[in-house]
């Protein structure tokens, strides 16, 4: 018994423990003396666990009952997948937004109980929920401007941007160069607004000072507020005399940042990559077909980011000694902020809100993975047809929402090489023959576990099933409860309305042009 297994130990032990706690002196130090010997537990423990049996060994385990269950959980890769995959912070507050645009399309229609408790999981909690699903996804050149031009625009840096209302945004482009600066290839350029984090993305085939002057021209009517000011670096793209005789017509504030110093323009450099890279990747795409597919993202990718895409924005920063301590103010998407805001009129706000009411996020997210998706055949240089956003489409979307992170990346600019799907068995499966038999007692007892099953078909049929077998059963049933709980969040085709996006809430932004 000195090697034998824990079980033998425990099942002594409730044999023998109320007759010691019973037994006098002299009858307690015989039984001890055996206890000791078959278990070979040390005499003092044994003392302690024969007498605190009743207490401990004997009481019955209670399990604690799981708030968060497989149903939120499925749940919540649904709307992290419709979010574009954001961290928990992020989610959390977009949460109660997807869910309303979801069920107003017919996406996602959640029992009132599930709903609670995603709408009631924190952010922690979200982040550990969708933790297996995570795990399961695994230079360029400065031009120099001319020195006249430097003195005549005055230099901001991060500091000196204080609380600023809506309208001062910062100005990039991002190189869409691959492997290589060589040659010709397209640019995007962001412009990011300082107060509420609206960003605007455009795709431009040249570097160009017309071009940059001639697309923030465009632009500006569409903002959902008057441009007051662009910040940029020192590239000769916007330094020139082009840039600034349009900011003295147009009294706009131009500012510049400080030389090889990327923190003045923190704003705009982290949109360059949460948006423009995260959507776009690091390919090279070069020509006119190429850019009109980057445009075509933009349009989809505007709308989803800037109304269902919560971002952390800075409250403040304080430095004691060599410890830095920053605080971020609760993550909201650029047009919450806009909506919160004091600077912007109410008529604005009215437009805001109708567009928000109007807008699919999954119809958005269908159209932004068909555009990478084309982007990757241009930069593979594949001469396939292009493909094209319909309703089909959509409802492949919406399938695969809740199990395309098995397929580990699924924006296609970011694929490196399409993962394999294993399909098939190396073994026999031992329960084929019985399955039906087990699904049927599953649909009538769901809470019944594994373990239990198994024990029932062995008592039924004798030698038919062995104690090696609850791990492959186990698997079997965890799989017939998630395609169980899909079909309870997802509706069938024949309970959903289609909506279609209307893209023209692009333009129904009041023009701020003079």
């Amino acid at each position: 018994m000195r090697q034998g297994n824990r079980e033998g130990r425990r099942q002594l032990l409730l044999a023998i423990a109320e007759r010691y706690k019973q037994a006098d002196r002299g009858a307690k130090k015989t039984i001890l003396d055996e206890f000791v010997a078959i278990t070979g537990y040390h005499r003092k423990h044994a003392i302690r666990v024969l007498t605190t049996a009743q207490t401990k060994t004997l009481s019955v385990r209670r399990t604690r009952l799981r708030l968060y269950d497989e149903a939120v959980r499925q749940a919540l890769v649904v709307l992290w997948e419709a979010s574009d995959r954001l961290c928990g912070k992020r989610l959390k507050p977009l949460v109660p937004v997807l869910l309303e645009a979801l069920r107003r399309h017919g996406h996602l229609l959640l029992d009132e109980d599930v709903q609670h408790r995603v709408l009631a999981a924190s952010a922690a909690t979200i982040d550990r929920l969708l933790a297996s699903t995570r795990l399961a996804v695994l230079g360029r050149r400065r031009a120099s401007a001319k020195p006249a031009i430097r003195r005549e625009v005055p230099v901001r840096t991060f500091s000196d941007w204080h609380d600023p209302a809506p309208g001062f945004m910062e100005a990039d482009l991002v190189a869409h160069s691959g492997e290589s600066a060589a040659g010709s290839f397209g640019h995007t350029l962001v412009l990011t607004d300082i107060a509420s984090e609206w960003t605007e993305c455009v795709a431009v085939p040249v570097r160009e000072a017309a071009v940059v002057v001639d697309i923030v021209r465009r632009l500006r009517p569409l903002l959902p507020f008057e441009l007051l000011g662009i910040d940029t670096d020192n590239g000769s793209e916007f330094l020139n005399e082009v840039m600034l005789a349009f900011c003295r017509s147009e009294k706009v504030d131009f500012t510049r940042s400080r030389p090889y110093r990327k923190n003045d323009q923190a704003w705009v450099e982290q949109k360059n990559g949460a948006v423009v890279r995260r959507l776009v990747g690091y390919l090279r795409f070069e020509g006119r077909e190429a850019v009109q597919n980057l445009n075509r993202l933009y349009a989809a990718s505007r709308l989803f980011v800037n109304f269902f895409q919560p971002s952390f924005k800075l409250a403040s920063k304080t430095r004691t000694g060599s410890r830095v301590t920053k605080r971020y103010h609760p993550p909201a998407s650029p047009c919450a902020r806009l909506l919160a805001s004091e600077a912007i009129p109410e008529t604005t706000k009215d437009r805001l809100r109708s567009v928000l009411e109007k807008l699919d996020p999954l119809r958005l997210l269908d159209e932004i993975r068909t555009a990478q998706s084309n982007l990757a055949d241009l930069a593979a240089g594949n001469n396939r047809p292009r493909v094209a956003v319909s309703d089909a489409g959509l409802e492949h979307l919406l399938q695969g929402l809740a199990t395309s992170w098995l397929s580990g990346e699924v924006r296609p600019t970011h694929q490196v090489q399409p993962k394999v799907v294993r399909s098939w068995r190396t073994r026999q499966d031992p329960f084929a023959s019985v399955w039906p038999r087990i699904q049927e007692r599953l649909e009538a007892e769901p809470d019944r576990t594994a373990v239990e099953v198994l024990d029932r078909l062995q008592a039924e049929g004798p030698g038919l099933f062995t104690d090696a077998q609850p791990r492959t059963l186990q698997r079997r049933v965890k799989n017939w409860r998630q395609t169980a709980v899909q079909r309870l969040i997802f509706p069938g085709p024949e309970l959903r309305e289609t909506h279609p996006t209307e893209h023209a809430a692009i333009s129904c932004y009041p023009s701020n042009s003079p």
